[in-house]
């Protein structure tokens, strides 16, 4: 089957697990726009759809499952092996922060913090999956996560979605590449990364995946190391453009969000939309465009956005 098939399946395999969520449009930020509001779904982002997918479709054995994430595909992985009863080993980097740590907590998953970034807690998850036969769940360069993350492009556009071009915040690239298998070049997909943590930029400059340092107010959603293969590969061959932003524009639009809409999102939530305010993507003046709002996994103190 091709990518469209497999999402088709996908999104039967997981519709009794997931929110359908809401899409809306505004005209707060400048220009008409549509929005997807993907922060809605269960455990704050998109990654419960790639969870689910990989888990319905697999035979996990009885070691249970491993996942090393930002924080998002931790909990989204917890949430999906909780729901189907499964075991969960999740590891995260202390930059995942205190409210998404204390997510994957709440269902019951057994935790480990490690110390540094992304790529020190994958490390330790493979070491762990090695050792005890339990079944890694890549946070996004695996087909059935593709899959999964495809089916919110597929669910968009029964939805109504009407854009010529579509903004996409991007980290590790599973978001980005189910969106890009969906759709091939039927509309124009925008690539969105922090200037300070873009891998699927630096590898697109060097003509394969790199390895790129990250930081930055987005980077325990956005922060990977390298960008995955699927999505490298997927971004050549239809031709994908990429934008970098600011932690300030990320923020800016972060605060923008609540201030119009009273959507509490995380930065990575905010930052394909701090793509249109700042400027990095400059529309044509009747260039349809959507922008997809992916995680809402804030601190609990959400200064930033309330002000």
């Amino acid at each position: 089957m091709d990518w469209v098939d497999r999402i088709e399946v996908a999104a039967a395999r997981i519709a009794p697990h997931i929110v359908e969520t809401p899409v809306m449009r505004s005209s707060a930020f400048g220009r008409g726009i549509e929005m997807k509001l993907e922060q809605t779904q269960h455990t704050g982002s998109f990654k419960t759809r790639g969870a689910f997918n990989t888990l319905l479709a697999s035979e996990v054995p009885r070691a249970g499952v491993v996942a090393a994430s930002g924080g998002n595909h931790g909990a989204a992985v917890a949430h999906a092996a909780q729901q189907l009863g499964h075991r969960a080993r999740i590891f995260v980097p202390e930059m995942a922060g205190p409210s998404k740590i204390a997510l994957i907590e709440r269902t019951g998953a057994e935790l480990t913090v490690v110390p540094g970034e992304y790529a020190n807690a994958l490390e330790l998850a493979e070491r762990e999956a090695a050792e005890s036969g339990a079944m890694q769940i890549h946070a996004y360069d695996a087909d059935p996560t593709v899959e999964g993350q495809g089916t919110l492009m597929r669910e968009w556009e029964a939805q109504g979605l009407e854009a010529d071009t579509v903004l996409i915040a991007v980290g590790g690239g599973g978001l980005i590449a189910g969106a890009l298998a969906w759709l091939g070049d039927r509309r124009k997909v925008v690539a969105v990364e922090p200037m300070t943590s873009c891998a699927l930029h630096a590898a697109l400059e060097a003509g394969e995946p790199v390895d790129v340092a990250v930081s930055g107010v987005a980077a325990n959603a956005l922060g990977a190391r390298r960008i995955g293969r699927i999505c490298f590969d997927l971004a050549c061959r239809i031709g994908t453009d990429v934008v970098l932003v600011s932690d300030g524009a990320i923020i800016e639009a972060q605060q923008a969000l609540w201030q119009a809409h009273r959507q509490l999102v995380e930065p990575a939530g905010a930052t394909a939309l701090a793509a249109l305010m700042s400027g990095a993507y400059v529309p044509d003046a009747d260039e349809r465009v959507a922008v997809l709002v992916c995680g809402g996994n804030i601190a609990p103190d959400p200064d930033i956005a309330l002000r």
